[in-house]
């Protein structure tokens, strides 16, 4: 178990929370939510002893282990992955480390040889001598094979280091597992294998996490993160997203029903409170008027932009022809042989081990890099609007403000037309004249949909869109997707957006693996049976 007790955090001026209570209990998996910028990475670094709150304290049992899972894909490059590993159960790394060296010493004395025997003792009771094949087992699962247990971290790519990370944190069962985005860079089958292990977890997780599906499918529970507070709830996010829309329609409806009462109450008391004959009556409504609860909303941080994209005209029969697409990069092969055609109306997930093959295929189609071999076609009648991964090249060199940013791409000048459609992005009165240089990668994001939306592609190209988006922001792109009547092509690790959206998967492993109408779920399905 880990709770805190009047805990609070202030940087600057600005208050994160304020008096938080909240207890975490065994056998739950906690899902931390709230918007972007609301403190749930920072509540993670308090609860873990990294960050140290202005006031309050953290409790956890005397003797009770915590692991936390830290995007620091740096910190191990000169250790070999097994080792990264067994280092999660600190325990019995220590005693691992201690014991070694003894054995290691020229000199080994009687009183060596009394504390070895200890040594030995406490590491079969850690389970010690299952420990190398119990983390073999864990990276396996993950899709790490034994041919990288013996490499050093720097070896590997930023995705095989954080399945490393992810199995650091899990190894060694402890008390309390704190989680931040475990599933980036995770493939689907990696993704699977953690939701299994956590869902027969009997101690304590807390998780944050942007991918819906995970959140529904590991939490019991749910703390948001709100009002500068921090409240739990039963249920896992869908139970929670639901519940609380309509909590907040309910008191919305009641603040407006009394506040529809008071101006009657009003109105009596102002036409009649000069009547002798009404005066009492007047009187009695002063009093319903002085008991009515008229107290406004809270402000919440949540905050829910508007996604649409809308087709400035209709897309003819040819959309996209991709012939024998080939391609290298430093000598690696990326794409071989890619051949697909899409066809008016398609809602294409492009799947697949490799994000970059992924990406290079966007690149080429998008014309921001050439082909090995082979050619692609797209029809006379077809607006294409892309999304890339990486959308640094339009921010970075820019010292243009919001406003003059999202002219050069909108065909209305007008500022007040621009600053109309900001707002729908979230960004609201002064927001507009922020320096896009400045701009953190949520904001970026929302800015390039803003700049998609005013393409009226037919079209979208779309590669990983959800990137550094709030799960409100999710929500309202997914809904936005939904609604659109043009083609998609798109990919994600959002596994609900690919599933409520796609309606044909495309899997490139180097080669075109498979190209299937059929939903998410149930491809998913078919690869797990033809490994089975």
């Amino acid at each position: 178990m880990i709770s805190t007790s009047g805990l609070s955090i202030q940087f600057g001026g600005r208050k994160l929370f304020e008096d938080v209570n909240v207890k975490f209990l065994p056998g739950n998996c906690y899902g931390l939510i709230g918007a972007n910028g609301a403190g749930k990475s920072t509540f993670l670094k308090i609860l873990s002893g990294d960050v140290e709150p202005t006031a309050g304290m953290v409790h956890r049992e005397p003797g009770s282990t915590l692991s936390f899972l830290r995007q620091d894909h740096f910190a191990f490059d000169e250790i070999p992955v097994l080792q990264v590993v067994l280092m999660g159960h600190e325990r019995l790394y220590a005693v691992t480390k201690e014991k070694d060296a003894l054995y290691a010493k020229p000199d080994f004395s009687e009183a060596d040889g009394v504390r070895a025997s200890e040594l030995e003792t406490r590491f079969a009771e850690l389970n010690g001598w299952e420990a190398e094949s119990d983390a073999a087992l864990m990276l396996a699962g993950l899709g790490i094979g034994t041919g990288y247990h013996e490499k050093l971290m720097k070896e590997l790519t930023g995705g095989e280091k954080v399945k490393v990370l992810l199995a650091q944190a899990l190894f060694g069962q402890p008390d309390v597992l704190l989680l931040d985005e475990p599933t980036n860079h995770l493939d689907i089958f990696a993704i699977r294998w953690l939701e299994d292990f956590l869902q027969n977890y009997e101690r304590t997780v807390i998780v944050v996490s942007h991918d819906r599906h995970f959140m529904n499918k590991v939490c019991s529970h749910i703390a948001d993160v709100d009002f500068g507070k921090i409240t739990t709830y039963t249920g896992n996010y869908e139970f929670w997203k639901r519940s609380s829309e309509l909590a907040q329609r309910l008191r919305s409806d009641e603040n407006k029903r009394n506040a529809e009462k008071a101006e009657e109450l009003k109105a009596f008391i102002a036409r009649f409170s000069a009547n002798a004959s009404k005066s009492r009556q007047a009187t009695s409504r002063a009093k319903q008027l002085e008991k009515l609860d008229l107290s406004e909303l809270p402000v919440s941080s949540r905050r829910q932009p508007f996604v649409g994209f809308e087709p400035k005209r209709e897309a003819g029969k040819d959309v996209l022809v991709v012939d024998g697409l080939t391609k290298r990069i430093d000598g690696e092969l990326l794409l071989k042989d890619i051949r697909f055609t899409v066809k008016k109306g398609d809602k294409i997930a492009l799947v697949g081990k490799s994000d970059l093959a992924r990406t290079t295929l966007f690149k080429i189609l998008n014309g921001e890099m050439a082909a090995d071999a082979g050619t692609f076609a797209i029809g006379g009648t077809i607006t294409p609007g892309y999304f890339p991964v990486d959308n640094s090249s339009y921010f970075d060199n820019s010292d243009a403000n919001l406003v003059d940013w999202l002219r050069q791409y909108s065909p209305d000048p007008d500022e007040s037309f621009l600053r109309g459609f900001l707002g729908r992005m979230l960004f609201s009165r002064d927001e507009v004249f922020k320096k896009t240089k400045v701009l953190s990668g949520g904001e970026r994001v929302r800015c390039m949909l803003s700049k998609l939306m005013l393409a009226q592609p037919n079209l979208l190209f779309l590669d990983e869109p959800t990137s550094h988006l709030d799960l409100e922001a999710v929500n309202a792109l997914n809904d936005g997707l939904q609604r659109y009547k043009g083609t998609i092509i798109f990919t994600s690790h959002d596994h609900e957006l690919v599933q409520t959206v796609a309606d044909r998967i495309i899997d490139i492993d180097v080669t075109l693996k498979a190209d299937k109408y059929i939903t998410y779920d149930d491809y998913i399905e078919e690869q797990r049976a033809a490994l089975s």
